[in-house]
């Protein structure tokens, strides 16, 4: 078990904030006159990056400054909604926690950008408690490519084959399959069917202690 590793993606893993993202894109793309339904952001926006997300709603490239620009916008827009309701899932802090005492090596790996996820992680107080985190500015491909995975295992001294993850999105858990590490799937937005296969699913962090992920590397 000392080898074991676990890494944690934010959005729907640690935090359920995909309903305050949508909250942000409708308002987002109201102002262009677009109004993507829920099942359209199920589809392609939870666990996507924002790049792709763009590109596929706004139906063409967009990069360089006009990307920065507009993510940005969408990004300020998330961080205001979300700021005053930032709860973790729970069970979560009680799971992490015991993990910690138990000498585990955790990180986290989001799509997210950094000033999400400095927002989330000091408000939790994350900030002391982990020893890797990695945003969408500290990769150049996103999931389902495995390199945050990677990346944050090599933070972390950690083989692949010793990590478990925790993610909640068809793009996450195939980043991490691809990664060639064990997968819980965390059941806040997808159900099990709508995932790849994964090694265990939880709906909170009350489902799942350290021997039962201790389990999955042994």
């Amino acid at each position: 078990m000392k080898n074991l590793a676990v890494l944690f993606d934010m959005d729907g893993v640690i935090c359920h904030t995909n309903p305050f993202h949508s909250q942000a894109f409708q308002k987002f793309f109201a102002k262009r006159n677009l109004h993507p339904s829920e099942e359209e952001f199920a589809q392609h926006m939870y666990g996507k990056s924002n790049s792709y997300i763009f590109n596929h709603f706004l139906k063409r490239e967009v990069k360089g400054d006009e990307f920065r620009k507009l993510e940005d916008e969408k990004e300020g827009l998330f961080r205001e909604i979300y700021e005053p309701q930032i709860n973790p899932i729970p069970g979560f802090l009680d799971f992490l926690n015991g993990l910690k005492l138990n000498g585990i090596k955790t990180a986290v790996a989001t799509s997210a950008p950094r000033a999400n996820m400095d927002l989330i992680i000091k408000r939790l107080g994350l900030d002391t408690k982990m020893e890797s985190f990695l945003a969408s500015e500290d990769v150049n491909t996103h999931k389902p490519e495995p390199e945050v995975y990677l990346k944050s295992a090599d933070n972390l001294s950690a083989h692949p084959d010793n990590c478990v993850v925790f993610e909640d999105s068809f793009s996450g858990v195939s980043a991490a399959i691809n990664a060639g590490m064990k997968v819980v799937g965390v059941l806040s937005s997808h159900t099990k069917e709508e995932l790849p296969p994964c090694q265990l699913y939880i709906e909170n962090y009350y489902d799942i202690n350290l021997k039962m992920v201790a389990n999955l590397v042994e």
